[in-house]
């Protein structure tokens, strides 16, 4: 079972420590939180896993290979997806060219497995019927399903979701929290960052609780929720899932 493993991650802007030997590991298949106030040091974090910020300390790895020092599309072929909150689907390709657009990269697939794996993915998502729609033309609940849809097409190991539940309605919340159960049960495993506390631990089986820069807390939501640390610097004491 594949492992993705941050150890003793460190990270100082203009002297400022923002990130202080945080650990965190995501297995394949399980569903984990990094929460904690604005500021905190969560979204850094998230951004050195991601690739997208170099740390000054620590180290990467997917199972036994170090990617500390990968950039982010190397990263990516070693299987790890990435969404973040803003829109990243080509707005004027349709949903069918939006996830050829990534099969292509794929070199080991021919155009017969490529056409096979794009409509078995608009199938599993529920996007059939828009795969001739453009980007600029779906709602906000298709295009997160063509997005997750386009991030499975490069069949990763791992995904990392930025805000998947900021900006959306209700309904849209039920929609991707069920995206994300069956992310896990395809095996992938899912690391969430969000500042919706309550439908990212409803929905993680293990979260991570930064909080300036340092982590204070981890394991499963029941846990984090009874840590008297974390309430005190972070949800609260009335808060309740």
């Amino acid at each position: 079972m594949s492992k993705l493993t941050a150890t003793a991650l460190a990270k100082s802007y203009k002297g400022r420590q923002v990130v202080k030997n945080v650990e965190l590991s995501v297995e394949a298949g399980s569903i984990v939180g990094l929460l904690g106030p604005n500021g905190a040091g969560k979204t850094t974090t998230f951004y050195m896993i991601v690739g997208l910020v170099p740390s000054d300390k620590g180290s990467i790895h997917i199972d036994d290979q170090d990617i500390t020092l990968l950039p982010m599309h190397s990263r990516a072929r070693l299987g790890i997806g990435y969404l973040p909150q803003e829109s990243s689907i080509f707005r004027k390709l349709t949903v069918y060219q939006n996830l050829m657009a990534i099969l292509e990269t794929r070199k080991e697939l021919n155009k017969e497995q490529r056409e096979v794996i794009l409509n078995e993915l608009l199938d599993e998502f529920n996007i059939q019927h828009i795969r001739d729609s453009q980007g600029m033309a779906l709602s906000g609940g298709e295009r997160r399903r063509v997005e997750i849809a386009r991030a499975l097409a490069a069949d990763p190991k791992f995904i990392l979701l930025d805000e998947p539940f900021a900006g959306v309605d209700p309904i849209s919340v039920l929609d991707i929290k069920k995206i994300i159960e069956h992310l896990k049960n395809r095996g992938i495993g899912v690391l969430i960052t969000d500042h919706n506390v309550r439908e990212t631990l409803d929905v993680c089986e293990k979260a991570y609780i930064v909080s300036h820069g340092e982590l204070i807390a981890a394991g499963t939501p029941e846990h984090v929720l009874a840590d008297q640390t974390v309430r005190d610097v972070y949800l609260g004491e009335q808060f309740r899932l």
